[in-house]
């Protein structure tokens, strides 16, 4: 056990320490999420059907691990369906998180026009629900509402609420010391037990507290009396003194104080679910990352090049592949994609001719946590040329024959030589050939822009073609004169009429 610790301490490293830092923050949040849900009972209840699965692997019960594959084949679906309330409260929560450092140090607090009125109407018993927005955005839990936009006054806050105002029924929503909408509607909590006995607006209350980290404050039109709905409870309030304790810690949880003694509470609170997310972190970092034992695999990796300078080319190359020896513990080849893996040779001290290039750990691109051990061959072998500007005869290509009735009277070429790129040692006569001109579609004198086509050892300049023009020059064949024999004279002795 003792050579295990020091093995342990000795072998930890920063990404370690990283890596459980961040399954810790993960765990709890997952844990403080389940306690404020109402489906964690259903989460606990996969946990357990996880631990059976896992006995039932390792204890080779194979119809117990069959049947619960088959459901953990639609886990992710079911996780998805079961949580899909809560997945989109915390992604929304995660979007527009900040630190708490970055916020506003306080919030305008309308504690006391608000307590007032409160208190007025329960006495009066006029039914009233007051929503003060926490962090969660509201808008897609809202439905109706008009835009007010008004400060907070105990005034304000009773005509809103008055019998005879359009609007009573609804909720008024207050947002940083200000009255942003009012007559808005809440969505139903579908909680029958904690709704049993309740009004609509408590209902309604209930529906958005358990959606939302909002405060909603109802007051009761038959009893009178002052509930505060929040994180899913709801529960009557009897005097001024608790209203105004409710709503001042509303307000404090949103902007807490930037004191010694506000961090403190901060870093103390919750401590069973981070003791318990520690904990967890650690297990699984040392079932499935501590790294007891190193491995050795070999990745067979095409050779590349880097820092080729330009109008180099590379003429052989032996080998084309590389051996690559790696070392490092399993973990990390698990989440290795060897995809990744390159040969690398830098080419900025590239020269003319046949050269030998050692090749190193240095040209292996490999995760930091594995090791270069070995490269087979070790050297790569290679001849490189320099490519330099020559001029180069073009050549024009024909093909078939014209017809019988045109005459080629010749083939002009412009320009007669280009500028191509070859290696130092090529010939002195080089030349290329356009496409090929097909002669039997010509009627007429034409001009044409054949492409090039590229020859070995021969390169485009700025790997363009160049442009060539051709004019084919033809006439038509004159007609055939054929000679008639010319009549003969009259000779003496033929009568002449």
């Amino acid at each position: 056990m003792k050579e295990y610790l020091l093995h342990l301490v000795n072998n930890i490293r920063i990404s370690d320490i990283l890596d459980i830092g961040v399954i810790t923050v993960l765990i709890y949040v997952i844990l403080t999420w389940m306690k404020k849900t109402a489906s964690r009972f259903v989460f606990f209840g996969i946990i357990i059907l996880s631990m059976i699965y896992t006995a039932a692997r390792f204890f080779h019960m194979y119809l117990t691990e069959y049947v619960l594959r088959g459901f953990f084949a639609v886990f992710l679906i079911a996780l998805l369906i079961i949580f899909q309330e809560d997945l989109r409260r915390f992604f929304e929560r995660l979007a527009i998180w900040r630190p708490r450092s970055r916020e506003r140090a306080s919030v305008a607090s309308p504690t006391e026009p608000l307590v007032t009125a409160i208190m007025r109407l329960a006495r009066k018993r006029r039914g009233a629900l007051i929503i003060i927005k926490g962090r969660d955005h509201l808008d897609r839990h809202l439905e109706g509402g008009v835009a007010l936009d008004g400060e907070v006054s105990t005034a304000l806050i009773e005509s809103l609420f008055d019998t005879n105002s359009p609007g009573h029924d609804g909720a008024v929503v207050i947002d940083n010391g200000r009255a942003k909408l009012f007559s808005c509607h809440l969505p139903l909590s579908r909680n029958s037990v904690k709704v049993a006995g309740l009004g609509l607006r408590h209902t309604a209350a209930l529906g958005l507290s358990e959606l939302a980290d909002a405060l909603c404050i109802v007051v009761s039109e038959e009893r009178g009396t002052v509930s505060v709905a929040m994180n899913g409870t709801i529960r009557t309030l009897v005097t001024p003194e608790d209203i105004e304790g409710e709503i001042d810690a509303f307000y404090r949880l949103q902007s807490p104080e930037r004191t010694g003694k506000g961090r403190r509470l901060r870093v103390t609170a919750n401590p069973w679910e981070k003791g318990i997310a520690l904990g967890l972190a650690a297990v699984l970092w040392l079932a499935f990352g501590f790294q007891t034992e190193s491995i050795r695999r070999d990745f067979t990796i095409p050779v590349s090049y880097r820092n080729l300078p330009v109008n180099w080319i590379i003429e052989s190359q032996d080998p084309r592949e590389a051996t690559v020896s790696l070392m490092g513990p399993k973990q990390a080849f698990d989440l290795f994609d060897k995809n990744t893996l390159r040969v690398i040779v830098d080419m900025t001290d590239i020269r003319e001719g046949s050269q030998e290039i050692p090749l190193t750990s240095g040209s292996v691109e490999h995760p930091s946590n594995l090791t270069v051990v070995d490269i087979q061959p070790a050297i790569l072998t290679l001849t490189a040329h320099e490519l330099v500007p020559r001029d180069v005869s073009v050549r024009v290509q024909t093909t078939g024959t014209l017809r019988e009735d045109l005459v080629l009277e010749g083939i002009e070429v412009s320009p007669e030589k280009v500028t191509m790129l070859a290696t130092r040692q090529s010939d002195d006569d080089l030349r290329i050939v356009t496409e090929p001109i097909a002669l039997d579609t010509i009627t007429e004198t034409t001009r044409l822009s054949p492409g090039v086509v590229q020859q070995a050892g021969l390169f485009f300049v700025d790997r363009r073609p160049p442009p060539i023009n051709v004019i084919v020059k033809v006439s038509r064949k004159e007609p055939a004169v054929k000679n008639t024999p010319e009549e003969a004279p009259a000779t003496a002795g033929e009568d002449l009429e």
